[in-house]
């Protein structure tokens, strides 16, 4: 049997987390928990320095209540 060695190409694995096409699943899984989550929650996606970024939080001051209450964005994952 010959031995069988693999290299990660760390430059290919960079550039696929910062691609667009992370970025374009990431929002979607993050507009499905906004969506779920309720009115007065918002989204942002950014590209940072070593991949995309996708944040769902509360946006007005009655879904920071709300979330502080019963845990809403915590309860949306399960």
């Amino acid at each position: 049997m010959k031995k069988f060695k693999f290299v990660l190409d760390k430059n290919g694995v960079g550039n696929l987390l910062k691609s667009s096409e992370i970025k374009s699943v990431l929002e979607s899984y993050g507009s499905n928990i906004k969506n779920r989550a309720g009115e007065g929650y918002s989204m942002n996606s950014i590209v940072g320095k070593t991949r995309v970024n996708t944040m769902v939080f509360a946006d007005t001051y009655e879904a920071k209540r709300d979330n502080l209450k019963n845990n809403t964005l915590i309860k949306v994952l399960r």
